[in-house]
C-alpha cells in the first residue's frame, strides 16, 4: 500500500455502526408506555387539581397556623400518650406474632422434613398434610393489609390500640412465618443431618443444626419488620385504631396546623430512634 492509499484512507473516518442494543431499548420504552397509559387513565390523575382554587384555599388555611408547632400542655400531654400508644402497638404487635410465626415455619419449611435430609427417609404423612394449609393460611394472613384488619377489629373491639395490636400480630405472623420458612430451607443442613444421623432429636438438631445459622438472618428481618409496623401503626390510627394516626386524623379534621406539624415532628424523631436503634441491635448482636 502506497503512501497516499494510507494517507486517503485516514482521512475517511470507519463508517458508524449500529448500537445493537437500541432495538431493545425502544421496545421496553413502548413496553414501559403501554403499561403506563392505562394506569395513568383509570386511576384519574390530574395534576390541575392542586392548583384548584378550592384546594389551594383549604391547603392554604391549614398551613395558615402551622408554625410554631402546638405546645401548649393539654396537646404534649395528649401527645406524649399517642406517642407510648404507638410504640406499645408496634412492639405489642410483633412480640404476639413472632410464637405463631415461628410454630409455623417450623411446620411448613423442609429444613428438618423427612424429605429434606436424605438420611431420614420418606416425608412423614402427617408433614405432608401439614405443610399446604400452613402454607395457605400464611398466604391469606399477610396477603390482607393491616389496615384492613384493624378496620376489623374497630368493629370488634372497638376504638382504641387493642384493635392495632391484633392486626399487626395477624398480618406480620403470615410475613415472618414465611420468610422464617425461607430463611431455614436457605441455611447449610449439613449440621442437622449429622445429628440426626447420629440418632438426635429433630429438637436438638434445629437448635444446633440449623437455629445458630439462621439467626442473624432472622433478626435483621424482625428488627425490620418491627420498623414497618411502627409506620404501619401511625396509619392505623385513621380507621380508629389508637396511636399517633388517630391523634393527626382529629388534627387534621380541625385544620389544627399547628397540631398537625407537632405530631409529624414526632413521628420524624420516632423513625429515627428506631432506625438507630436497629442499627445498634444489628451490630451487637450479629
Amino acid at each position: 500500500m502506497t503512501h497516499n492509499s494510507i494517507h486517503s484512507a485516514s482521512n475517511h473516518p470507519p463508517a458508524q455502526q449500529r448500537d445493537p442494543a437500541l432495538a431493545p431499548r425502544l421496545l421496553i420504552m413502548f413496553v414501559v408506555f403501554l403499561l403506563l397509559w392505562p394506569g395513568l387513565h383509570f386511576s384519574e390523575l390530574d395534576l390541575g387539581v392542586l392548583f384548584d382554587h378550592g384546594g389551594a384555599q383549604a391547603m392554604g388555611s391549614l398551613l395558615h397556623n402551622a408554625w410554631p408547632p402546638a405546645q401548649d400542655s393539654d396537646f404534649l400531654q395528649l401527645l406524649w400518650r399517642s406517642t407510648l400508644e404507638t410504640l406499645a402497638i408496634a412492639v405489642a404487635g410483633i412480640t404476639l406474632a413472632l410464637p405463631p410465626a415461628l410454630i409455623a415455619a417450623l411446620l411448613i419449611t423442609r429444613a428438618l422434613s423427612r424429605s429434606g435430609i436424605p438420611r431420614s427417609g420418606k416425608p412423614s404423612r402427617l408433614g405432608r398434610c401439614l405443610r399446604w394449609p400452613l402454607r395457605s393460611l400464611l398466604i391469606v394472613l399477610r396477603s390482607i393489609p393491616e389496615i384492613v384488619w384493624a378496620l376489623l377489629f374497630v368493629r370488634a373491639v372497638g376504638l382504641g390500640p387493642s384493635a392495632g395490636v391484633f392486626a399487626i400480630a395477624i398480618t406480620y405472623t403470615g410475613m415472618l412465618g414465611k420468610v422464617y420458612a425461607e430463611i431455614f430451607e436457605s441455611v447449610d443442613r449439613q449440621a442437622a443431618e449429622a445429628l440426626i444421623g447420629a440418632g438426635a432429636s429433630r429438637v436438638t438438631a434445629f437448635l444446633y443444626g440449623i437455629l445458630p445459622n439462621a439467626a442473624g438472618e432472622m433478626l435483621s428481618y424482625t428488627v425490620y419488620r418491627w420498623e414497618c409496623a411502627l409506620r404501619a401503626s401511625v396509619v392505623m390510627g385513621f380507621v380508629g385504631a389508637g396511636g399517633l394516626g388517630q391523634q393527626l386524623e382529629l388534627s387534621l379534621r380541625m385544620f389544627a396546623g399547628n397540631e398537625v406539624v407537632a405530631i409529624l415532628l414526632v413521628f420524624l424523631v420516632l423513625v429515627l430512634l428506631a432506625d438507630q436503634i436497629s442499627r445498634v441491635l444489628r451490630v451487637r448482636l450479629l
